[in-house]
């Protein structure tokens, strides 16, 4: 077992009580699939590629799609297998999934599964290779440009007071790289995540055989407060109408241009040629 898996077979007690962050983004995740992902035909197949418990496998199941999902954790999937007994699970990586080519009509890879991934370009090959022609792709991603960025470098600068366990020799080791590639930074709780660049997800999905056809940005407005006040299972009594009322913006401002670069997480919609 790698340090991965280790990490999420730990959070399998607990993993349906979601934090205020991850409320955010999944309720943002999946109005996005049930807005893009209409099963094209009675019959489609659908993949949740890191499914977890499987949040989006239970909303693809209620597409309509034969639905499947994959997770290297064990835990993880004992309990996606309760939650949507009539879906397919299996445990395997995203570098080397175990299914034939060109046989899903449709792939949502959410979660921040890729930043856990250890080679993203494989893992990208492989929901290329999976996938049908015509076949759409739904990819969220850590960003790195965000707001949450800058609260890091505020705590690193301070002495970790904001608690992200990033130094300022650490922050800006992984920062000293070329503006457009992905850096990878520890997170409390987490072990180590990539964040990746827009420019570079366009090219893991180009290289897949993919084109990009829409762009999403979630906790862009949100990002205005640090992401470690929000991982906690219940927020301070002031913080919790502010947070409200961020929320409410942050889904108004993802349809403003440029908003997305303050984003945390990107959402790509892509389609196979």
């Amino acid at each position: 077992m790698d340090d991965v898996e280790r990490v999420f077979d730990r959070m399998a007690a607990d993993y349906e009580e979601l934090e205020p962050w991850y409320e955010h983004l999944y309720t943002r995740v999946h109005a996005i699939v049930r807005e893009t992902l209409e099963p094209p035909a009675r019959g489609a197949a659908a993949l949740d590629a890191g499914c977890g418990t499987g949040f989006q496998t239970a909303v693809l199941d209620t597409l309509g799609y034969h639905t499947h999902g994959v997770d290297i954790a064990a835990a993880l999937l004992a309990v996606a297998r309760r939650r949507t007994p009539q879906a397919r699970f299996v445990r395997g990586r995203l570098e080397a999934l175990p299914y034939a080519d060109r046989v899903f009509d449709a792939i949502v890879c959410c979660g921040s599964t890729l930043s856990f991934v250890a080679d993203p370009a494989a893992a990208v090959r492989e929901l290329g290779r999976v996938l049908r022609s015509g076949g759409r792709l739904l990819l969220e991603v850590e960003h790195k440009w965000s707001a949450d960025l800058a609260w890091m470098a505020v705590s690193a600068a301070a002495g970790d007071r904001l608690g992200y366990g990033v130094s300022a020799a650490t922050l800006w080791r992984a920062l000293a790289r070329p503006l457009h590639q992905s850096c990878v930074l520890p997170y409390p709780g987490y072990g180590r995540l990539r964040l990746f660049t827009a420019p570079e997800v366009g090219r893991l999905l180009t290289d897949a055989g993919l084109s990009t056809t829409r762009t999403w940005g979630i906790h862009s407005a949100t990002g205005l407060l640090p992401s470690t006040l929000l991982h906690r299972r219940r927020l301070p009594g002031v913080v919790r109408p502010m947070y409200a009322a961020l929320c409410a913006l942050d889904r108004w401002v993802t349809r403003v241009p440029g908003a997305r670069g303050l984003a945390s997480s990107l959402v790509v919609l892509a389609r196979k040629a």
